[in-house]
């Protein structure tokens, strides 16, 4: 589910101190854009969608990144109302968890 090497890639670039900053950032843009999706504004859906990839692709969370992506695609091609919100919600937050969980000992 986490791409541990761009989590570590990261931790690298910003190091240790900056790193807890940047998984803060992340995960409070991130939320608030979550809860958008509990009841998706479909006129916005691909963009919001585009904003959750590109986060999640930088911190290495990547099955989330591809439904994003997934989800992004279909909103362009006019099929928003198809989007599993639910299924993307739900690996955010596997996602997270076991990032939070793991993150001491990958990296």
């Amino acid at each position: 589910m986490i791409d541990w090497s761009r989590a570590k890639e990261l931790h690298e670039e910003v190091g240790a101190e900056d790193f807890s900053e940047v998984v803060e950032i992340f995960l409070e843009e991130v939320e608030g854009v979550i809860e958008k999706l509990r009841f998706p504004d479909l006129a916005t859906l691909e963009q919001d969608l585009h904003f959750l990839k590109g986060s999640a692709l930088n911190l290495g969370f990547r099955q989330f990144s591809r439904l994003c992506q997934e989800g992004e695609r279909r909103s362009a091609q006019g099929e928003a109302k198809d989007v599993d919100t639910v299924a993307i919600i739900a690996s955010y937050e596997n996602s997270k968890e076991e990032f939070l969980r793991d993150m001491s000992s990958q990296l």
